[in-house]
């Protein structure tokens, strides 16, 4: 991986990406934060060497390079899944390729469903804390301690900083966002009504596919991480419906301004 992390990083120097500040990845659906972006150099995950391609719709697979409020920003639009068959070392390769190129603090989005049911869809909910049900670690392989520490402390693995300025923030807009703790699953499937439940007593306010293998490769980096994600449905064990793909989107939709807020008022803020 060391050799690939090199090449990787040097293609995309070669292509003009210098010393990003942020790095940010932005989860199903949410590609309008990209309009904030004064971009510089656009990249589709295909062409970079050692990238795994997003194979899921509404992922469009494209690495961003711009400027936002003065500071240098690298976006992931879309990004990559266990369930799309790739493992925990490809899901998590890009947040190291990220930090080689030169970034501090990473910004994190998913859409999720909401198992804490005082929260709605079309909501936020900053994330404070997770659980990792995704049955691995991305550093859990032979040689991980030429990348890092194998024994990253996850204590703080949401940066106290960060979601400090985030409740500012989000007062002096006017934007509820909540606050729990998310659950990532494997997916692809939805959770049955029994899942749910399990979830509840597990503590979870959310639920989703993403995020935590990413945060867990962050904290072993030293970064500054901070994620939010869209409520998109709610998941009442005791009144569930088919899923709606077509009405999460829409809600993704209608929520993302929101979002786009919060995260542009944050990188000002840094």
């Amino acid at each position: 991986m060391l050799e690939q992390l090199k090449q990787t990083t040097q293609f995309l120097q070669q292509h003009g990406i210098e010393k990003p500040e942020i790095g940010i990845v932005l989860g199903t659906g949410l590609n309008k934060f990209i309009d904030q972006v004064n971009i510089i150099k656009e990249i589709s995950y295909q062409e970079i060497p050692h990238f795994a391609n997003s194979t899921v719709e509404y992922h469009a697979g494209k690495l961003i390079f711009g400027d936002i409020e003065g500071k240098k920003v690298l976006v992931m639009q879309g990004r990559l899944h266990v369930y799309e068959g790739y493992s925990l070392d490809e899901v998590t390769f890009p947040i190291r390729v990220l930090h080689a190129l030169g970034i501090h603090t990473l910004l994190l989005s998913n859409a999720a469903g909401a198992i804490n049911l005082a929260y709605k869809k079309g909501e936020l909910m900053m994330v404070e804390d997770h659980l990792n049900l995704q049955g691995g670690s991305p550093l859990a392989f032979k040689g991980i301690e030429k990348l890092g520490d194998r024994f990253v402390d996850m204590s703080e693995p949401y940066d106290f900083r960060l979601m400090g300025l985030l409740e500012t923030i989000s007062q002096k807009q006017n934007i509820k966002l909540n606050k729990g703790v998310y659950a990532s699953v494997v997916g692809p499937q939805l959770e049955t009504r029994a899942e749910y439940r399990m979830l509840k007593i597990l503590g979870a306010d959310a639920v989703g596919m993403s995020t935590v293998p990413e945060v867990i490769v962050a904290k072993q980096l030293s970064l500054h991480v901070a994620a939010i994600s869209v409520l998109t449905d709610e998941c009442d064990p005791n009144n569930l419906s088919p899923i709606n793909i077509p009405e999460i989107m829409e809600i993704v939709e209608k929520t993302e301004p929101h979002l786009v807020i919060l995260f542009t008022q944050l990188i000002k803020n840094l």
